[in-house]
């Protein structure tokens, strides 16, 4: 709209008793244009610097913040890497951005996942589509968006001269004794900024509420670990950045190289443990305010190098001389003789290498029409190999994925309109072409497949796969509609509607052994089960149908909301079981033990409904009182089968209630979840048992620093992680067979307990 003011009008009243009419200059009309304000983005949930400062203290790993977000839930892992889920959709079914980059977990148990490459304390900023999620957001997903973004630069005021400014934090949790320290540092002028950030965080194994298993045995000798100690739990790692801006009226451009270095971080639902990870990353990115719009463009590369063995508490020395059979307590000896059947651990590697290039524009159509437009290319190439260590391990280096490729080229559309003053609608298409290859494989020997009890079909399945056509592409669409209409101050609806379309990973399509030690390392969901690939995976396309309803007071000092959703996937990547002597699916299924599965597709179906409101309970002389809670329900079904779809959460629900008082902020929450009684029979998943917690928090705030404290888990209570998956974080982690010093099957990875933590901030 436009708006035309004659300045005289305003200064005659002020002036026209003080001044003759001579004396007052004649000014030119003044053309004032403004749009009207852009409402929130549609279907979107957000996490401020503010709702992330007071949870800093708690936690080391950045997913973990997203747990009171409706609908999000999270799969368990290492320490600072646990898999978001949205909706019962989890890792590469949701498309996750670090500031701006489409990031990858270069690993076969996706130990490096795009959250663990930045820290709590980079975080500033987290936006969060949970049901459908716009085409601007992403695709080459079909369960939602997450994007998150550290702190943008900052540049000095006019006639500031320089800025210089910055924090520091340290922390400490008991269980674990977990602790570490972060440094943020900006130097900048009125156009150029410089910045660091960097953080430093190391733990040991955490303890559970009590014991939890039978035995004592660890893969290292004379070392034990107690009944209560939850092995390859222990982590270090080390995020560091250095960003550099400049800005010229409406232009910006901004550039930041990172380097994430974990020297190691164990995982107790996985058979190995990831002994160093170092990242590399360039993002550079380029903002510019048109007279039309805005202007985006990206440019970013990672290399990530990853190597995986056994951590401290698993098996070390394998072969028929290693005392494999030993009693429990650990290993007797080493190899004696150390020689070609005795195997110093099992080192893998992993090269992945992921560039990314967008560009997009935000085009204003006209005071309440907005359209987005864009591009966007990634290559990504990998590399996953296992050099031999004896014990049948040799003489060939086992190529897992050799010269993986999988390319995206995106092209999309979407218009953002206001109707009339009450509905807002968003429409928009996107188009994705997948290209995907792999090079020739072998295994350990290529000349044999071995033979009973050590036979691995090697040789066999490597001839298969060079065989086989591998080059694949994949054309798919992504069509959403969202819509808002809020009739008053007080109510708002949201409706979207959406097709989503995901291409399979490359270890989904490209890893190939049948044979049960090279499959248990291709497994990253954590249920202690193996995997190989499947190269005739089709896409998986999800037809999801979400509503928000929002009840509020005007000033949103109170609200609830509900928002029920179902998709239905055609072509969901499931499992099947595999015998791999037959190489065939397996006629009768195996029960209450791991086993080998292939990914095939099936029909799938997801529905739910999550809940959360919040409420003033009244202002006493003790405070401001308050009451926050949220519900999550989440069901889903293999269709072909009848079977449960894996790692689904069951109900949960949090309530919380807070006091404010001055500069303390204090809480009280209640963390309940029912028991899980549905679970994936093809992947013998443990049902666990329902279980509360409460957790008490306080923060104290001031304009210089901020103090937090409270306990975790306030009673200890001894619980099950029902997306945790199987406990085999100690000793022979290797040996699927009954062996007196290996977890068998049946023990659920426990909860932390009892963990009381603190957490200190200053700025200067």
């Amino acid at each position: 709209m436009q708006t035309r003011l004659k300045p005289l009008a305003a200064l005659l009243a002020l002036s026209a008793s003080q001044a003759p009419a001579a004396d007052i200059p004649t000014l030119d009309s003044i053309v004032v244009t403004a749009t009207r304000a852009v409402p929130d983005p549609l279907m979107l949930l957000r996490l401020d610097d503010a709702d992330i400062a007071a949870r800093r203290a708690t936690t080391s790993d950045s997913a973990s913040l997203l747990r009171d977000i409706p609908g999000v839930s999270l799969y368990g892992a290492g320490g600072v890497s646990s898999l978001p889920a949205m909706h019962g959709l989890a890792d590469d079914r949701l498309r996750i951005k670090v500031d701006g980059m489409d990031l990858i977990a270069a690993c076969p148990n996706h130990m490096n996942s795009p959250l663990s490459y930045i820290d709590p304390s980079a975080l500033s900023n987290v936006k969060v589509y949970a049901g459908v999620s716009p085409v601007s957001a992403g695709g080459d997903s079909i369960g939602g968006s997450i994007i998150v973004e550290s702190a943008p630069a900052e540049f000095a005021g006019p006639g500031q001269g320089k800025l210089l400014k910055g924090e520091a934090g340290t922390f400490y949790r008991s269980n674990g004794d977990a602790r570490g320290a972060n440094l943020a540092i900006t130097l900048a002028s009125e156009s150029l900024s410089l910045g660091y950030t960097g953080a430093y965080a190391k733990a040991g194994n955490y303890s559970a509420g009590d014991d939890f298993k039978t035995y004592t045995f660890s893969g290292r000798a004379g070392h034990t670990l107690d009944r209560d100690e939850v092995g390859s739990t222990a982590y270090e790692t080390i995020n560091q950045a250095l960003k550099l801006a400049w800005r010229n009226d409406d232009h910006q451009f901004d550039f930041k190289v990172g380097r994430q270095h974990i020297p190691d971080e164990n995982y107790p639902n996985q058979r190995m443990d990831m002994t160093d990870n170092i990242s590399d990353q360039f993002n550079l990115a380029y903002t510019g305010k048109q007279d039309w719009g805005v202007l985006k463009a990206r440019a970013y590369y990672e290399h990530t190098e990853h190597e995986m063995d056994f951590g401290d508490d698993k098996r070390y020395w394998y072969g028929a001389n290693s005392g494999g059979n030993n009693p429990p307590g650990g290993n007797a000896s080493p190899c004696a003789p150390i020689g070609p059947n005795c195997a110093a651990g099992m080192p893998m590697y992993t090269d992945g290498k992921n560039t990314g290039l967008s560009l997009g524009a935000d085009i204003r159509l006209a005071a309440d029409d907005l359209l987005r437009v864009g591009a966007e290319y990634q290559a990504y190439r990998l590399d996953d190999w296992w050099t031999p260590s004896g014990a049948g391990m040799w003489p060939n280096t086992f190529w897992n994925i050799n010269g993986g490729q999988r390319d995206r080229y995106a092209v999309f559309g979407e218009w953002e309109a206001r109707l009339t003053p009450e509905w807002t609608s968003l429409l928009g298409v996107r188009h994705e072409t997948v290209k995907m290859d792999a090079d020739n494989v072998q295994g350990y020997n290529s000349t044999t497949d071995g033979m009973p009890p050590m036979q691995h079909f090697q040789m066999r399945d490597a001839v298969a796969f060079n065989n086989a056509d591998r080059s694949k592409t994949d054309h798919n669409w992504d069509l959403t509609w969202l819509a808002r209409y809020r009739p008053d101050a007080t109510r708002t609806i949201e409706l979207g509607l959406a097709q989503k379309t995901r291409s399979p990973n490359l270890y989904e399509r490209y890893s190939w052994s049948t044979w049960q030690m090279a499959a248990l390392m291709n497994n990253f969901v954590g249920d202690g089960n193996g995997y190989f690939g499947n190269p005739d995976l089709q896409p998986e396309k999800a037809y999801t149908v979400s509503t928000s309803f929002a009840w509020h007071a005007a000033d949103r000092s109170w609200e609830f909301k509900a928002t029920p959703y179902y998709t239905h996937v055609e072509d969901y990547i499931d499992a099947i079981q595999w015998d791999a002597t037959t190489n065939a699916p397996r006629a009768v299924p195996l029960s209450n033990q791991f086993s080998v599965l292939r990914y095939a597709n099936a029909s799938a179906r997801l529905y739910g409904i999550d809940l959360s409101g919040k409420m003033p309970l009244g202002s006493t002389r003790a405070g401001d009182f308050g009451l926050m809670g949220l519900l999550n329900y989440t069901h889903g079904k293999n269709r072909d089968t009848g079977d449960y779809l894996y790692n689904i959460m069951p109900l949960t629900a949090r309530l919380t209630l807070t006091q404010k008082l001055g500069a303390w902020r204090n809480s009280i929450e209640g963390e309940f979840v029912s028991s899980k009684n549905k679970v994936s029979e093809v992947r013998n998943e443990m049902e666990t048992a329902g279980y509360g917690l409460i957790h008490l928090r306080a923060r104290y705030e001031q304009k210089g620093y901020s103090i937090d404290f409270g306990i975790e888990n306030l009673f200890d209570r001894m619980y099950d992680l029902p997306l945790g998956g199987a406990y085999v974080g100690q000793g022979t982690t290797m040996t699927n067979p009954p062996l007196p010093n290996y977890p068998q099957w049946g023990t659920p990875v426990p909860g932390p307990g009892r963990s009381i933590y603190a957490g200190l901030n200053v700025k200067f």
